[in-house]
Protein backbone atom coordinates (compact mmCIF):
# COMPACT_ATOMS: atom_id res chain seq x y z
CA UNK A 1 0.00 0.00 0.00
CA UNK A 2 1.28 3.41 -0.99
CA UNK A 3 0.65 5.96 1.91
CA UNK A 4 -1.83 8.38 1.53
CA UNK A 5 0.80 11.41 1.59
CA UNK A 6 3.34 9.96 -0.38
CA UNK A 7 1.37 9.25 -3.13
CA UNK A 8 0.20 12.85 -3.46
CA UNK A 9 3.80 14.10 -3.41
CA UNK A 10 4.37 11.53 -6.57
CA UNK A 11 1.61 12.83 -8.26
CA UNK A 12 2.44 16.55 -8.06
CA UNK A 13 6.14 15.33 -9.24
CA UNK A 14 4.76 13.39 -11.85
CA UNK A 15 2.56 16.52 -13.22
CA UNK A 16 5.42 18.58 -12.91
CA UNK A 17 7.82 16.69 -14.97
CA UNK A 18 8.78 16.99 -18.50
CA UNK A 19 10.60 14.08 -18.43
CA UNK A 20 10.66 10.97 -16.74
CA UNK A 21 13.04 8.21 -16.59
CA UNK A 22 12.53 4.77 -15.30
CA UNK A 23 15.84 2.51 -14.53
CA UNK A 24 16.32 -1.01 -13.79
CA UNK A 25 19.22 -3.17 -12.96
CA UNK A 26 21.87 -4.85 -14.76
CA UNK A 27 21.06 -8.04 -16.15
CA UNK A 28 17.32 -7.52 -15.98
CA UNK A 29 14.96 -10.46 -15.61
CA UNK A 30 11.39 -10.53 -16.57
CA UNK A 31 10.38 -8.59 -13.35
CA UNK A 32 12.69 -5.82 -13.62
CA UNK A 33 11.65 -5.31 -17.65
CA UNK A 34 8.13 -6.27 -16.99
CA UNK A 35 7.28 -3.85 -14.43
CA UNK A 36 9.68 -1.25 -15.72
CA UNK A 37 8.00 -1.21 -19.21
CA UNK A 38 4.72 -1.53 -17.21
CA UNK A 39 4.80 1.83 -15.64
CA UNK A 40 6.54 3.81 -18.49
CA UNK A 41 3.36 2.51 -20.88
CA UNK A 42 0.62 3.86 -18.05
CA UNK A 43 3.21 7.07 -17.62
CA UNK A 44 2.54 7.15 -21.49
CA UNK A 45 -0.64 7.25 -21.76
CA UNK A 46 -0.77 9.85 -19.34
CA UNK A 47 0.86 11.86 -21.72
CA UNK A 48 4.15 11.88 -20.12
CA UNK A 49 7.59 11.73 -21.97
CA UNK A 50 9.22 8.27 -20.56
CA UNK A 51 11.65 6.37 -21.11
CA UNK A 52 13.62 3.05 -19.45
CA UNK A 53 17.01 3.04 -19.69
CA UNK A 54 18.43 -0.48 -18.92
CA UNK A 55 22.14 -1.06 -18.61
CA UNK A 56 22.66 -4.03 -20.52
CA UNK A 57 21.11 -6.18 -22.87
CA UNK A 58 18.03 -8.19 -21.87
CA UNK A 59 17.32 -11.94 -22.81
CA UNK A 60 15.67 -12.94 -26.01
CA UNK A 61 13.10 -14.09 -24.23
CA UNK A 62 11.45 -10.63 -23.11
CA UNK A 63 12.09 -8.83 -26.29
CA UNK A 64 8.57 -9.54 -26.92
CA UNK A 65 6.81 -7.51 -24.66
CA UNK A 66 4.78 -4.19 -25.33
CA UNK A 67 6.34 -1.37 -25.08
CA UNK A 68 9.89 -3.20 -25.42
CA UNK A 69 10.70 0.04 -28.13
CA UNK A 70 10.57 2.84 -25.75
CA UNK A 71 13.58 0.75 -23.66
CA UNK A 72 17.16 1.77 -24.13
CA UNK A 73 20.47 -0.20 -23.56
CA UNK A 74 23.11 1.54 -21.86
CA UNK A 75 25.58 -0.64 -22.92
CA UNK A 76 24.42 -0.19 -26.70
CA UNK A 77 23.66 3.47 -26.91
CA UNK A 78 25.15 5.05 -24.43
CA UNK A 79 24.77 8.75 -25.44
CA UNK A 80 21.14 8.33 -25.85
CA UNK A 81 20.77 6.54 -22.20
CA UNK A 82 22.59 10.00 -20.95
CA UNK A 83 20.43 12.25 -22.40
CA UNK A 84 17.45 10.93 -21.26
CA UNK A 85 18.79 10.66 -17.25
CA UNK A 86 19.85 14.32 -17.48
CA UNK A 87 17.16 15.62 -19.32
CA UNK A 88 14.73 13.69 -16.88
CA UNK A 89 12.92 15.51 -13.96
CA UNK A 90 11.75 12.42 -11.65
CA UNK A 91 13.87 9.14 -11.98
CA UNK A 92 11.98 5.57 -10.92
CA UNK A 93 14.31 3.33 -9.50
CA UNK A 94 12.62 -0.47 -10.27
CA UNK A 95 13.61 -3.52 -8.85
CA UNK A 96 17.12 -3.00 -7.43
CA UNK A 97 18.10 -1.79 -3.50
CA UNK A 98 21.91 -0.37 -4.13
CA UNK A 99 22.87 1.84 -7.29
CA UNK A 100 25.30 -0.84 -7.62
CA UNK A 101 23.25 -2.65 -9.11
CA UNK A 102 23.24 0.11 -12.29
CA UNK A 103 27.08 -0.91 -13.14
CA UNK A 104 28.13 2.46 -15.34
CA UNK A 105 24.57 4.00 -15.55
CA UNK A 106 25.13 4.75 -11.29
CA UNK A 107 27.62 7.22 -11.90
CA UNK A 108 24.87 9.21 -14.02
CA UNK A 109 21.80 8.25 -11.44
CA UNK A 110 24.30 9.93 -8.75
CA UNK A 111 24.78 13.24 -10.63
CA UNK A 112 20.98 13.78 -11.59
CA UNK A 113 19.33 16.30 -9.27
CA UNK A 114 16.19 15.03 -10.14
CA UNK A 115 13.57 13.78 -8.32
CA UNK A 116 14.05 10.01 -7.60
CA UNK A 117 11.46 7.73 -5.94
CA UNK A 118 12.58 3.65 -5.55
CA UNK A 119 10.04 1.10 -5.52
CA UNK A 120 11.10 -2.06 -5.18
CA UNK A 121 11.01 -5.66 -2.81
CA UNK A 122 14.49 -6.53 -1.51
CA UNK A 123 15.38 -6.09 1.86
CA UNK A 124 17.59 -3.73 3.29
CA UNK A 125 17.38 -1.14 0.46
CA UNK A 126 20.39 1.44 1.03
CA UNK A 127 19.19 5.16 1.15
CA UNK A 128 19.65 6.61 -2.39
CA UNK A 129 16.37 7.89 -3.61
CA UNK A 130 13.91 11.10 -2.32
CA UNK A 131 10.78 8.72 -1.29
CA UNK A 132 11.01 4.91 -1.13
CA UNK A 133 8.71 2.41 -1.65
CA UNK A 134 9.77 -0.85 -0.23
CA UNK A 135 7.68 -4.27 0.50
CA UNK A 136 9.95 -6.75 0.84
CA UNK A 137 6.97 -9.09 1.57
CA UNK A 138 5.72 -9.12 -2.13
CA UNK A 139 6.91 -11.91 -4.82
CA UNK A 140 7.53 -9.39 -7.32
CA UNK A 141 7.52 -5.39 -8.15
CA UNK A 142 4.67 -6.24 -10.70
CA UNK A 143 2.63 -6.22 -8.24
CA UNK A 144 3.54 -3.19 -6.55
CA UNK A 145 3.16 -1.47 -9.91
CA UNK A 146 -0.02 -2.78 -10.32
CA UNK A 147 -0.91 -1.02 -6.99
CA UNK A 148 1.17 2.00 -7.93
CA UNK A 149 -1.34 2.29 -10.70
CA UNK A 150 -4.66 2.08 -8.27
CA UNK A 151 -3.33 4.18 -5.88
CA UNK A 152 -1.42 6.75 -7.42
CA UNK A 153 -1.80 7.25 -11.16
CA UNK A 154 -5.01 5.84 -12.51
CA UNK A 155 -7.30 2.64 -12.07
CA UNK A 156 -8.19 3.38 -15.74
CA UNK A 157 -4.88 3.51 -17.83
CA UNK A 158 -4.83 -0.32 -16.82
CA UNK A 159 -5.10 -2.05 -20.13
CA UNK A 160 -3.72 -4.72 -22.26
CA UNK A 161 -0.57 -4.30 -22.83
CA UNK A 162 0.13 -2.92 -19.21
CA UNK A 163 -1.66 -5.84 -18.03
CA UNK A 164 0.23 -8.44 -20.29
CA UNK A 165 3.70 -6.35 -18.73
CA UNK A 166 2.80 -6.83 -14.99
CA UNK A 167 1.86 -10.98 -15.95
CA UNK A 168 4.87 -11.61 -16.89
CA UNK A 169 6.56 -9.82 -14.26
CA UNK A 170 5.12 -11.30 -11.39
CA UNK A 171 4.92 -14.82 -13.10
CA UNK A 172 8.72 -15.01 -13.62
CA UNK A 173 9.54 -13.93 -10.22
CA UNK A 174 7.46 -16.48 -8.21
CA UNK A 175 9.26 -18.89 -10.80
CA UNK A 176 5.20 -19.21 -12.38
CA UNK A 177 4.04 -19.22 -9.22
CA UNK A 178 6.06 -21.86 -7.32
CA UNK A 179 7.60 -19.43 -4.68
CA UNK A 180 6.99 -16.15 -3.11
CA UNK A 181 3.48 -16.35 -3.72
CA UNK A 182 2.04 -18.08 -0.82
CA UNK A 183 -0.61 -15.14 0.05
CA UNK A 184 -4.19 -14.46 -1.45
CA UNK A 185 -3.45 -10.98 -2.66
CA UNK A 186 -1.21 -11.54 -5.28
CA UNK A 187 -3.96 -13.89 -6.99
CA UNK A 188 -6.21 -11.50 -6.69
CA UNK A 189 -4.08 -9.31 -8.38
CA UNK A 190 -3.80 -12.00 -11.28
CA UNK A 191 -7.24 -12.77 -11.52
CA UNK A 192 -7.69 -8.31 -12.06
CA UNK A 193 -5.59 -9.08 -15.27
CA UNK A 194 -6.88 -11.58 -16.41
CA UNK A 195 -9.83 -9.23 -16.89
CA UNK A 196 -8.02 -7.26 -19.70
CA UNK A 197 -7.72 -10.76 -21.87
CA UNK A 198 -4.26 -11.03 -21.80
CA UNK A 199 -3.14 -14.51 -23.32
CA UNK A 200 -2.13 -16.32 -20.39
CA UNK A 201 -1.02 -19.45 -22.20
CA UNK A 202 0.70 -17.53 -24.98
CA UNK A 203 2.66 -15.55 -22.61
CA UNK A 204 3.75 -18.50 -21.00
CA UNK A 205 4.71 -19.98 -24.21
CA UNK A 206 6.65 -16.73 -25.14
CA UNK A 207 8.54 -16.76 -22.03
CA UNK A 208 9.06 -20.44 -21.21
CA UNK A 209 8.87 -22.39 -24.90
CA UNK A 210 11.26 -19.92 -26.98
CA UNK A 211 14.56 -21.40 -26.17
CA UNK A 212 17.32 -22.20 -29.09
CA UNK A 213 18.61 -26.14 -29.45
CA UNK A 214 21.59 -24.54 -28.17
CA UNK A 215 20.35 -23.48 -24.62
CA UNK A 216 18.13 -26.36 -24.13
CA UNK A 217 21.60 -29.00 -24.83
CA UNK A 218 23.36 -26.63 -22.41
CA UNK A 219 20.21 -27.89 -20.11
CA UNK A 220 21.06 -31.50 -20.36
CA UNK A 221 24.39 -30.60 -20.32
CA UNK A 222 23.88 -29.40 -17.00
CA UNK A 223 21.42 -32.34 -15.87
CA UNK A 224 23.92 -35.06 -16.96
CA UNK A 225 27.02 -33.79 -16.15
CA UNK A 226 27.17 -30.64 -13.96
CA UNK A 227 24.29 -31.05 -11.31
CA UNK A 228 26.10 -32.36 -7.57
CA UNK A 229 23.91 -33.83 -5.40
CA UNK A 230 24.24 -33.73 -1.41
CA UNK A 231 21.54 -35.38 -0.22
CA UNK A 232 22.71 -35.04 2.94
CA UNK A 233 22.46 -31.84 3.24
CA UNK A 234 19.44 -31.69 1.09
CA UNK A 235 21.34 -29.67 -1.59
CA UNK A 236 22.37 -29.75 -5.00
CA UNK A 237 24.55 -26.98 -7.40
CA UNK A 238 25.24 -26.84 -10.58
CA UNK A 239 28.55 -24.72 -12.31
CA UNK A 240 29.50 -23.60 -15.55
CA UNK A 241 32.36 -22.23 -16.69
CA UNK A 242 33.15 -19.54 -19.59
CA UNK A 243 34.27 -22.16 -21.79
CA UNK A 244 31.40 -24.51 -20.82
CA UNK A 245 29.24 -21.60 -21.98
CA UNK A 246 31.14 -21.00 -25.24
CA UNK A 247 31.00 -24.48 -26.27
CA UNK A 248 27.16 -24.31 -25.77
CA UNK A 249 26.85 -20.89 -27.64
CA UNK A 250 25.50 -19.00 -24.69
CA UNK A 251 23.55 -16.18 -24.97
CA UNK A 252 22.29 -14.22 -21.81
CA UNK A 253 19.78 -15.27 -20.38
CA UNK A 254 20.23 -18.80 -21.65
CA UNK A 255 20.80 -19.65 -17.63
CA UNK A 256 17.50 -18.71 -16.83
CA UNK A 257 16.01 -20.73 -14.77
CA UNK A 258 18.48 -23.75 -14.18
CA UNK A 259 19.17 -22.92 -10.50
CA UNK A 260 15.39 -24.67 -10.10
CA UNK A 261 16.75 -27.28 -12.05
CA UNK A 262 17.57 -29.80 -9.07
CA UNK A 263 14.55 -29.14 -6.85
CA UNK A 264 13.06 -32.14 -9.42
CA UNK A 265 14.88 -34.24 -6.98
CA UNK A 266 12.96 -35.22 -4.12
CA UNK A 267 14.63 -34.42 -0.73
CA UNK A 268 16.21 -31.08 -2.43
CA UNK A 269 15.84 -27.98 -0.36
CA UNK A 270 18.45 -25.32 -1.47
CA UNK A 271 19.85 -25.17 -5.07
CA UNK A 272 22.72 -22.98 -6.37
CA UNK A 273 24.09 -22.03 -9.69
CA UNK A 274 27.73 -20.70 -10.19
CA UNK A 275 27.79 -19.06 -13.55
CA UNK A 276 32.03 -17.24 -14.70
CA UNK A 277 31.83 -14.21 -15.21
CA UNK A 278 35.16 -12.35 -16.43
CA UNK A 279 35.62 -10.95 -13.18
CA UNK A 280 33.75 -13.07 -10.87
CA UNK A 281 31.41 -16.30 -10.58
CA UNK A 282 27.99 -15.13 -10.28
CA UNK A 283 26.25 -17.04 -7.26
CA UNK A 284 22.67 -17.68 -7.44
CA UNK A 285 20.49 -19.40 -4.94
CA UNK A 286 16.84 -20.80 -3.94
CA UNK A 287 15.28 -22.85 -1.21
CA UNK A 288 11.95 -24.49 -0.53
CA UNK A 289 11.14 -24.12 2.96
CA UNK A 290 12.31 -21.64 5.57
CA UNK A 291 15.91 -22.01 4.55
CA UNK A 292 17.18 -18.35 4.09
CA UNK A 293 19.22 -18.42 1.43
CA UNK A 294 19.65 -14.61 1.77
CA UNK A 295 21.39 -15.15 4.48
CA UNK A 296 23.96 -17.50 2.58
CA UNK A 297 24.36 -14.74 0.31
CA UNK A 298 24.99 -11.94 2.12
CA UNK A 299 27.32 -13.64 5.14
CA UNK A 300 29.71 -15.36 2.55
CA UNK A 301 28.44 -13.89 -1.00
CA UNK A 302 28.72 -10.32 -0.68
CA UNK A 303 24.51 -10.04 -1.95
CA UNK A 304 21.57 -10.76 -0.69
CA UNK A 305 17.97 -11.20 -1.68
CA UNK A 306 14.73 -13.45 -0.08
CA UNK A 307 14.66 -16.14 2.01
CA UNK A 308 13.90 -18.22 -0.64
CA UNK A 309 15.77 -16.82 -3.95
CA UNK A 310 19.03 -14.41 -3.74
CA UNK A 311 22.31 -13.81 -5.23
CA UNK A 312 25.75 -12.88 -5.01
CA UNK A 313 29.33 -13.13 -6.42
CA UNK A 314 32.80 -14.72 -5.37
CA UNK A 315 35.69 -13.62 -6.77
CA UNK A 316 37.56 -16.82 -6.14
CA UNK A 317 38.32 -19.19 -9.04
CA UNK A 318 35.21 -21.85 -9.79
CA UNK A 319 37.21 -24.58 -7.91
CA UNK A 320 37.94 -22.32 -5.01
CA UNK A 321 34.00 -21.16 -5.03
CA UNK A 322 32.74 -24.68 -5.27
CA UNK A 323 35.01 -26.19 -2.23
CA UNK A 324 34.12 -22.86 -0.17
CA UNK A 325 30.40 -23.60 -0.71
CA UNK A 326 30.61 -27.58 0.28
CA UNK A 327 32.65 -26.41 3.22
CA UNK A 328 29.99 -23.69 4.43
CA UNK A 329 26.93 -26.93 4.33
CA UNK A 330 27.85 -28.59 7.77
CA UNK A 331 27.30 -25.00 9.73
CA UNK A 332 23.72 -24.91 7.93
CA UNK A 333 22.78 -28.42 8.60
CA UNK A 334 20.60 -28.11 10.86
CA UNK A 335 18.47 -25.70 9.77
CA UNK A 336 18.78 -27.83 6.07
CA UNK A 337 17.09 -31.32 7.80
CA UNK A 338 13.84 -32.52 7.49
CA UNK A 339 11.05 -30.64 8.70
Amino acid sequence: MVEEGIARTIQSWIESAKRVAVLTHTNPDGDAIGSSLALDLALGKMGIDAQVVIPDGLPDFLRWLPGIERSTTFAYKRDKAIEIIEGSDLIFCLDFNDPKRLNGVEEFLQKSTARKVLIDHHQEPLDFTDIAISETERGSVGEMIYIFLQEVLRKELMDKEIATCLYVAIMTDTGNFNYASSYPEIFHIVGDLMNYDIEKDRIYSNVYDAFSEDRMRLQGYCMLEKMVVLPEFHTAYISLTDEELQKFNHRKGDTEGFVNIPFSVKGIKFTALFVEKKDRIKASFRSRGEFPVNLVASEHYHGGGHINAAGGDSFLTMKETLTGFESLLPGYSKMLRDE
